[in-house]
């Protein structure tokens, strides 16, 4: 599989996927392997993919959720219910590095495509499959999405301890979490294939991911035998842990280590120099009382004049921006951290890939992909040709 003559020349330059995922979590995987320089071919129904119809877009089939993470992929429709298809894409994974994909297990080995059949295809292929659930669970057969898997995994009893309600995080937090992890894994595989010559087969799970990302820190006293007290971080689930009122608005500030405290109770409340919050421990302890009197501090002066005062002092503090505010951030200007590409539809200013390198950079990869715009391109450097 012959890469297109525009792919970067990022640390995965010269790396080919070939992927069967739809929706985010596979997606945003591969489109992070994209922008890093991989030759990613995504296979697609005739349908299309899902996310091509769930937001706005400039032209139907192109909203801006896929188009954003399906940038710089290559689109081929194939139908996987017929041997034509079934022909094509075994010359594309026996042209591939990486085959990842997003069917429950049922549904993959139905098609064909399980990972004993792959890899005979390509031995030393990594297969990558990303789950709701992992197969060796009595889950492993249910349908999941982002909001099931955050309710199983505990997020949404976390808001309640909060704000008193059930809640999602208000971002498709487990679908991009896993897509990350599935990144990781991949790369790691791969990383062994380099040293070894060996393919082998990843398995990421949503709920599995989501369950361990959760545990970091919320695992608490619960991660000990006999139990030393319940799973929960409490400075994450105290009700007053929120963005402080100022007495124009609002601002984020965490006040936290000794260094901090002590600059902060110097210059705003010299009589908390020697009382029950002196020490990081006492804090830690009585971290519902601490939230509570500094929001009462907080309510004496401006946004503006809080910033000025915590940033002099080197304690975190910022203002709380909107998501159309990030547009139009000065520090993301300055890191040039949006790239404008230009697409059939028009230019398109994407947010550019976070990790830097200084001899292998990464970029957007391109504009997403109309459905099936490159089927004939790819088929013909298989070739295979049009399947039947």
């Amino acid at each position: 599989m012959t890469p297109p003559p525009d792919v970067g020349a990022g640390p995965l330059a010269g790396v080919r996927v070939v992927d069967l995922t739809a929706m985010v979590m596979g997606p945003y995987c591969t489109q992070i392997m994209a922008d890093m320089g991989a030759d990613v071919v995504k296979i697609e129904p005739p349908a299309g993919d899902n996310t091509r119809r769930v937001s706005v877009g400039p032209e139907p089939g192109m909203s801006g959720v896929f188009v954003n993470v399906n940038r710089g992929k290559r689109s081929v429709v194939l139908d996987l219910r017929s041997d034509g298809g079934k022909d094509a894409l075994r010359a594309l994974i026996g042209r591939g590095d990486v085959f990842i994909h997003s069917m429950r297990a049922k549904a993959i080995a139905e098609l064909g495509f399980g990972y004993g059949e792959v890899a005979a295809v390509n031995p030393s292929i990594v297969y990558t499959n990303c789950y709701g659930y992992g197969r060796r669970g009595r889950n492993a057969d249910l349908t999941a999405y982002d909001d099931t898997i955050q309710a199983e995994c505990g997020l949404p009893s976390v808001q309640r301890m909060l704000t008193g309600t059930a809640g999602y995080a208000g971002t498709v937090m487990a679908d991009k979490v896993a897509g990350l992890t599935a990144l990781y894994a991949t790369m790691m595989a791969l990383f062994h294939r380099e040293r070894t010559g060996e393919g082998q087969e990843v398995e990421v799970a949503m709920f599995e991911t989501m369950a361990a990302f959760m545990l970091v820190e919320h695992a608490n006293g619960a991660l000990f035998s006999p139990p030393l007290g319940p799973a929960a971080y409490p400075r994450a689930v105290t009700p007053d842990r929120k963005p402080y009122r100022t007495k124009d608005g609002h601002i984020s500030a965490l006040v936290y280590n000794d260094k901090q405290w002590n600059a902060f109770v110097g210059a705003v409340r010299p009589a908390w120099a020697d009382d029950r919050f002196a020490t990081l421990e006492q804090r830690a302890r009585r971290i519902d009382a601490v939230y509570a009197s500094l929001t009462k501090t907080f309510l004496e002066r401006t946004t503006k004049e809080w910033l000025d005062l915590l940033r002099s002092l080197d304690i975190p503090a910022a203002p709380v921006r909107t998501l159309d505010e990030l547009f139009d951030d000065p520090h993301l200007h300055d890191a040039e951290f949006f790239e404008t590409v230009e697409t059939p539809n028009g230019p398109v200013r994407f947010p550019g890939p976070p990790a830097w390198f200084s001899k292998t950079p990464g970029r957007v990869a391109g504009p997403a992909p109309r459905l099936g715009a490159h089927t004939a391109e790819i088929l013909d450097e298989t070739g295979t040709g049009r399947p039947r």
